[in-house]
């Protein structure tokens, strides 16, 4: 696991969501600056900020909505520290959790040293990163389904099907070798989606 142990005058955490965003300021000695809710926009944390500017450090948990926040950040020159959000449950644990606290403890680790961070893809690269992902995700989608004819066969005792299915060409008239409508539909289904 790797932290981020630049030490800043002022420390951000921010917990982040697609409409509104937890802000909390602290100092190098650990006290309490800022702490409210935001939306979820540039101007917003910009004015939040602005009286800590000089010296401020940004983190923020590695989830969906952080690309705004970090094209904002390198927009305005300002440091940002992505999270690794699964090292950060494991350190964080407690059982009460809400957007206060966890902007708080983002903080509070971030100024002892102890964020775990991620690494935070240039922005030129992330969309096509994110197509590959969702590819690999389609791919997984589409194993499952041809898996699930492979098992309804079995499922049904009828014999060997004889071909490879993952070819599109060789699926049409797998469906029809069943009896049961339901049965039929659920593989025409199958065969759909998987294409």
């Amino acid at each position: 696991m790797r932290f981020y142990t630049t030490q800043h005058p002022f420390d951000c955490g921010i917990d982040l969501h697609a409409r509104s965003m937890y802000v909390c300021i602290v100092n190098h000695s650990g006290e309490i600056l800022v702490h409210r809710n935001r939306q979820a926009a540039p101007e917003p944390f910009l004015t939040t900020i602005a009286p800590y500017r000089d010296g401020l450090v940004g983190a923020v948990a590695c989830l969906f909505p952080w690309y705004g926040l970090a094209a904002l950040g390198a927009h305005e020159r300002l440091p940002f520290v992505l999270g690794h959000a699964l090292s950060l449950k494991a350190i964080q644990g407690g059982k009460a959790q809400n957007d206060q606290i966890a902007s708080q403890t983002i903080a509070a680790l971030l100024r002892g040293g102890m964020r775990p961070k991620a690494y935070v893809s240039p922005a030129a690269r992330r969309a096509t990163r994110d197509l590959l992902r969702r590819r690999t995700h389609l791919m997984r989608q589409r194993a499952e389904l041809l898996a699930h004819v492979q098992t309804t066969k079995a499922q049904y005792h009828w014999p060997e099907i004889g071909k490879t299915i993952a070819s599109k060409a060789k699926r049409a008239g797998v469906a029809a070798r069943f009896d049961a409508p339901a049965v039929q539909k659920t593989l025409e289904v199958d065969r759909a989606l998987s294409t």
